[in-house]
């Protein structure tokens, strides 16, 4: 406990001495926010924070650190959130590279690919995105149909993916393709893939809220190296599998309210109104009160789930637990900020509106998408039933 204490008054001297001052305010817009690659336009307090944060490898802090990562212990890295979080600080670092591939090639890629790969990723190098729905494999995601020819030490790779998140910034792609035709499941080969290969092209896709976070993305005749499947050909739907609760962590973990969580009731204080210093709706006042406590709920749930990672535990089915509640809360918050604000939530652009509500119709429609992506809350009610509860078919 002594030593654990003496590494806080360091870590805390350190982050004081060495935090650029811009980091230690909210991101306020998406450029704010580091996702690192070659294609991201980052201030240059942004770059500065990464690099330092990266040289004693804190973006990664639990990571092993032969590849580049902090090598605490999860009791450490917990003090180093919670001295960042004090501080008010970004993190310097985010994305796939560090929340899905990252720790899916630490548990199951070879040497070579964690020495390729893995320092990159500490350092915000390269940024990576996800290449596995397609038009006609949504969520029967096994019924891919991308096609992957064996080339001498190559892969040709033909076909579509679609709703590729930041696929038109990322430089490198995990990606499903299909490796046998005869078998579904048991003929799919996990891949990483070069963004700059000839005959990749992305194509951003417009979505109802006005942004473009997701593209189509087309291979014609892409070669990739035989070297870069991750397990063996043929396998790769375990794997995937694997990587598929990684990102239903980061999801959920994406719902936690980390700059104001009394946004919701200083919004009904502005535009409802209290009554002797108490809102008078004792309905809002109870959805208020419920939304809050299944926050809390969740936090403490992903806290602990966190914890079991970074003693290197993989996740589990109950990984579906967390984007199922994250996503359907973030839906009623959503809501609940709609309702609180009445007619000026509805504006879309012009004047007559605050820049906060011109954004609440946006995130109210954005929110919508939360229930599909990384798969439907009917999928993770499926897997909840049958490998969280053992429920029969």
């Amino acid at each position: 406990m002594a030593d654990l204490e003496t590494f806080r008054e360091e870590t805390h001297r350190w982050l004081e001495a060495n935090a650029p001052a811009a980091m230690r305010t909210p991101p306020r817009a998406p450029e704010d926010v580091c996702w690192g690659g070659k294609k991201g336009n980052y201030s240059a307090d942004t770059k500065r924070w990464l690099a330092i944060m990266s040289e004693r490898g804190w973006t990664a802090p639990t990571w092993p650190r032969e590849y580049g990562g902090g090598g605490l212990s999860k009791e450490e890295a917990k003090v180093l959130s919670q001295e960042m979080a004090k501080l008010r600080l970004r993190p310097p670092l985010m994305g796939f590279g560090l929340e899905m591939i990252g720790p899916l090639l630490l548990q199951a890629g070879n040497d070579e690919q964690k020495r390729e790969h893995i320092p990159k990723i500490v350092r915000g190098e390269i940024r990576w995105c996800q290449g596995y729905s397609e038009p006609g494999a949504g969520s029967d995601l096994a019924g891919l149909q991308l096609k992957a020819v064996r080339d001498g030490d190559h892969f040709v790779l033909n076909g579509q993916k679609v709703w590729t998140s930041f696929g038109d910034k990322a430089d490198w792609m995990f990606i499903l393709v299909r490796t046998n035709t005869e078998k579904k499941h048991a003929g799919i080969t996990f891949l990483l893939m070069d963004m700059d290969a000839p005959g990749v092209s992305v194509r951003p896709i417009k979505l109802i809220s006005g942004a473009s976070p997701f593209c189509e993305t087309f291979l014609s005749d892409v070669r990739a190296p035989v070297k870069n499947v991750v397990g063996e050909i043929d396998a790769g739907w375990n794997i995937a599998k694997t990587l598929l609760r990684f990102e239903r962590n980061m999801i959920a973990d994406a719902f936690k309210e980390r700059e104001d969580r009394n946004r919701l009731l200083k919004l009904a204080r502005r535009y409802v109104g209290p009554e002797s210093g108490r809102l008078a709706d004792p309905i809002l006042r109870d959805r208020l009160t419920q939304i809050e406590l299944d926050q809390q709920a969740l936090d403490l749930t992903l806290s602990r789930s966190r914890d079991r990672l970074k003693a290197g535990q993989p996740p589990g089915p109950e990984a579906s637990i967390f984007k199922l509640y994250g996503t359907e809360m973030n839906q009623r918050r959503r809501e609940l900020a709609g309702d609180i604000t009445g007619p000026q939530a509805l504006g879309w652009e012009g004047p007559g509106f605050t820049p906060e509500e011109l954004g609440m119709t946006r995130d109210w429609l954005r929110s919508r998408g939360n229930t599909i992506e990384g798969g439907t809350s009917e999928i993770q009610l499926n897997i909840i039933a049958k490998q969280v509860l053992g429920l029969p078919d």
